[in-house]
């Protein structure tokens, strides 16, 4: 049994009874896949960046749970559901911020519930987590299709499009969220050209989106954070595209430190603003954005860019992961299940009582 085949860069691969993961932080220089076997071993991996963006690191988790049923179930073939909960606290643990991978470990608990004691569960694990991975593809192609329809009916100015950190292939099962959108969007004609900010500290987006756009031919600017404003300013901008970690019940929406920055210029230059996440990313058990717990990382990731130190030794640091885009500064919301313009808390509801707003 084989996780799906997404038709682009596989950051994400089950193959050999292993979970083999393309290692996202020595990028472009080098592609590398790491295999891991154990539970533990993958949420070092979602920790330690190996593998990043939330749809991504949810798949990552279920194929650990996989992992951890096999180990648990040699260990005691009774006990198995017992010893499975450390695990699976442990791959909890790993991120706190992108609620997907919570999402992801729900799915697969409930699936461990249904298993009888005593059989081997691998296999049905295994089935549960390649159809997360298979959903995720699914929804990448859907949102893609939803977000260059929007981007083609409001297209009275620029051609031109902003991305934020890293949203594609790399990020996802498959095509991307942001990026999946801008994929079709210049596949069906609608944009010509992409402005993607570096995103400091880990330089997603040079490293990582610059590049994925590059292999697939697609027009791309490199820019600094602080030359947003100005490119807003000065080139044919229609949109802000972005991903998200978590969305909360009234549409604030937490991604990668910089994208509330970038939702403010974009504001002030008449510039449109898309966030685009699978519903697995809607968190309605949190009322709005000051519920979300923020990441904060080490003060090495600041300082210092592949071991070369850059600021004074000692200096205090302040490096938060992510920031809080409050809905009134949104445009629109896309997920697979359709989409909402200008998100209020009863649009929210609306969209995930299943029926759709597109």
């Amino acid at each position: 049994m084989n996780a799906p085949d997404s038709k682009g860069v596989e950051a994400i691969i089950w193959q050999n009874d292993c979970l083999e993961l393309l290692d996202q932080r020595i990028l472009p220089e080098q592609e590398t896949y790491l295999v891991y076997e154990t539970a533990e071993a993958v949420a070092d991996a979602i920790r330690d960046m190996v593998v990043r963006g939330a749809p991504a690191i949810g798949i990552t988790a279920a194929y650990g749970v996989v992992l951890a049923a096999r180990a648990c179930f040699a260990r005691d073939s009774f006990m198995w559901k017992e010893s499975i909960k450390k695990s699976i606290k442990v791959l909890a643990e790993s991120r706190p911020t992108a609620v997907n991978l919570f999402w992801a470990l729900d799915r697969m608990e409930k699936r461990i519930k249904l298993l009888a004691d005593d059989l081997d569960p691998e296999q049905s694990l295994l089935k549960e987590a390649i159809q997360i991975h298979e959903s995720d593809l699914a929804a990448n192609r859907t949102m893609g299709e939803f977000g260059a329809d929007i981007i083609a009916a409001s297209q009275d100015d620029g051609r031109g499009v902003m991305t934020h950190c890293n949203t594609g292939s790399l990020a996802t099962g498959g095509m991307g969220t942001a990026l999946g959108v801008i994929r079709t969007a210049y596949k069906k004609g609608i944009i010509d050209h992409v402005y993607a900010d570096e995103t400091r500290p880990w330089f997603q987006g040079s490293r990582l989106t610059a590049w994925e756009l590059m292999k697939d031919d697609i027009p791309v600017s490199l820019n600094v954070e602080g030359a947003a404003a100005h490119i807003m300013k000065t080139h044919d901008i229609s949109w802000v595209i972005v991903g998200a970690d978590r969305i909360t019940a009234n549409g604030d929406v937490a991604n990668k430190i910089g994208t509330y920055s970038l939702a403010v210029l974009a504001m002030h230059h008449g510039v449109r603003f898309m966030v685009v996440a699978p519903s697995s990313t809607i968190d309605m058990a949190l009322e709005s954005g000051e519920d979300i717990p923020i990441e904060e990382r080490g003060a090495d990731e600041v300082v210092s860019v592949k071991g070369q130190q850059l600021a004074p030794e000692g200096v205090e640091v302040i490096n938060p992961v992510f920031d809080v885009t409050p809905a009134d500064l949104i445009d629109v919301i896309v997920t697979e299940k359709g989409v909402v313009e200008r998100p209020n808390r009863e649009k929210m509801e609306l969209l995930m009582s299943n029926d759709r707003l597109h």
